[in-house]
């Protein structure tokens, strides 16, 4: 798993997620509304808004609060038109960012995507400077207790392409449109999940291996993602277990 993806776990397992889940729901509900938009409102039709559904059920967002979403997306109820846009970037020591948002003014959510990088040390790139560096893929992140031999019967015919163990976690991967197949294949076997996921996973990784390279790091995320415009931010660090576990979240 990146430093990036790890670090995320943790934050959110020591509770500091918490206090923004508020601003977390809102990007969720964001999020199942324009996938409804762009590919009907049918989660059985749709694999972008099956996946967005089941992610905004596993953070806990009410099923009506969804509902809504689903009916303001496909027009039945009156809602904001949101524009989808990538934001291509650096963090300190080279690191590459993708910046997702979903804004209803383009003007407005670029000057404060571009004021956060510049605020903590990062800077905007040109399209396609990093978009490279970063492929698509479904992630899940299954308990350390769940059998390696289980989880490859389990999942292997239903898309499965890596398994990695990640010390305490197991990281699964497979293309993202087999994301919903294989978590229903889990389900179906009894293993537990604890994420599972849609995101881009890089291709490239900057070590860093020091407090400060990593704070550095850590600072700049923190900023776009405390955007209410920001929903994604993907980056290709990672940072040895040893020194993730000191990081103050």
């Amino acid at each position: 798993m990146s430093g990036h993806s790890k670090w995320a776990t943790i934050k959110h397992k020591k509770g500091a997620a918490d206090q923004k889940r508020a601003k977390v729901f809102a990007k969720l509900i964001r999020q199942v509304e324009v996938a409804a938009r762009e590919g009907g409102g049918d989660p059985a039709m749709n694999p972008a808004l099956r996946t967005m559904f089941q992610k905004a059920r596993d953070s806990s967002v009410p099923i009506d609060t969804i509902e809504r979403a689903i009916k303001r997306g496909t027009g039945e109820l009156e809602g904001v038109t949101y524009e989808q846009i990538t934001y291509e970037g650096y963090a300190p020591h080279g690191v590459a960012i993708l910046i997702d948002v979903l804004t209803d003014n383009r003007n407005r959510t670029g000057s404060e995507v571009r004021t956060a990088l510049k605020k903590t040390g990062g800077s905007l790139a040109e399209p396609g400077a990093v978009a490279w560096q970063f492929e698509r893929k479904g992630v899940i992140i299954l308990p350390r207790a769940a059998e390696e031999d289980d989880i490859m019967m389990a999942a292997l015919d239903a898309g499965l392409e890596d398994l990695a163990d990640e010390g305490d976690t197991w990281k699964l991967v497979c293309a993202p449109t087999d994301l919903p197949a294989v978590r229903m294949a889990l389900e179906e076997a009894g293993i537990a999940i604890d994420s599972a996921d849609s995101t881009m996973v890089s291709t490239t990784t900057v070590m860093l291996d020091t407090a400060e390279a990593a704070n550095s790091v850590l600072r700049v995320i923190d900023a776009l993602e405390d955007d209410d415009d920001v929903q994604d931010v993907y980056a290709n660090f990672d940072i040895p277990d040893e020194l993730m576990s000191s990081i103050d979240l």
